[in-house]
């Protein structure tokens, strides 16, 4: 059963998100051609020690534990790509997840970029991706249940000619990264029969739809932990943390709001 989190617990909620997004901001200045993935890596993980944030992803424990502060998946790579010594070039595109604890409490945003000039249709995956996330969080302002929401992406996802990853879904957040529920971005009968969940005053999820050009099926690569598409098609993946507040969702990943600003203790 998921937690509900009051209005001052989601003001706390905040100040990581902003450190995230702040984070996301150095990564995406740092994305051209000739950089090297474990460079816009380690730029994060310098930024989060500066700020006394502690990095989510390092150490997540698997048949390796996970090396780095960013997952960083380019091109078919889905999700969970591990920064190294691959250098990006013109044409890529290259997705950066990344999340921190600050005071306590969790952050996790992913956005994908463009590495020079794509192609067209390759632009139109990342717009799509994109629009699904920005309809999901509108629709979290009007709509009663998930799976009404779920219902929606998956529509959209589908008559822009792509596919919705169902390997992997969002999630709860607060006190940890992950916490209850599960929050797909597709509408499946387990969802409907004991997993759907009410959208209301203090929910705090991480929605974070994965769209692939192609197929909907993904492959294991040898690292143990990239998730890559099995057709080789590309992949694209936003995310944001967001909080349902009896004024409607809040995104608490996304840039100072109006009248909003970073806080000075936390300005890079």
């Amino acid at each position: 059963m998921h937690i509900l989190r009051s209005q001052r617990e989601i003001g706390q909620m905040r100040k990581p998100g902003l450190l995230v997004w702040q984070a996301h901001q150095l990564a995406a200045s740092m994305v051209k051609p000739g950089i090297t993935t474990g460079e816009i890596d380690a730029a994060v993980e310098r930024f989060f020690h500066d700020h006394q944030a502690i990095p989510l992803f390092k150490g997540v424990p698997g048949k390796i534990p996970f090396p780095a502060v960013t997952c960083i998946s380019v091109n078919d790579e889905v999700v969970h790509g591990i920064p190294g010594k691959r250098v990006l070039k013109e044409g890529d595109i290259v997705s950066i997840d990344t999340g921190c604890k600050y005071e306590g409490w969790c952050g996790d945003s992913a956005v994908t970029i463009a590495v020079g000039k794509i192609e067209p249709e390759v632009q139109r995956l990342l717009d799509v991706t994109k629009g699904v996330l920005d309809l999901a969080v509108d629709l979290m302002g009007k709509r009663h249940r998930w799976s009404e929401v779920a219902a929606e992406m998956g529509t959209f996802v589908r008559d822009a000619g792509f596919s919705v990853v169902e390997s992997f879904v969002g999630h709860g957040i607060g006190r940890e990264m992950h916490e209850d529920p599960q929050v797909p971005n597709f509408v499946s009968a387990q969802l409907r029969r004991n997993g759907d969940f009410a959208i209301e005053p203090g929910l705090v999820i991480a929605v974070e739809p994965m769209v692939n050009m192609g197929s909907k099926y993904v492959k294991s690569l040898p690292d143990y932990w990239t998730q890559a598409t099995q057709d080789a098609e590309p992949s694209a993946h936003f995310e944001h943390t967001v909080a349902v507040t009896e004024n409607g969702p809040w995104v608490l990943t996304g840039p100072p709001g109006e009248g909003e600003s970073v806080p000075s203790s936390m300005a890079g």
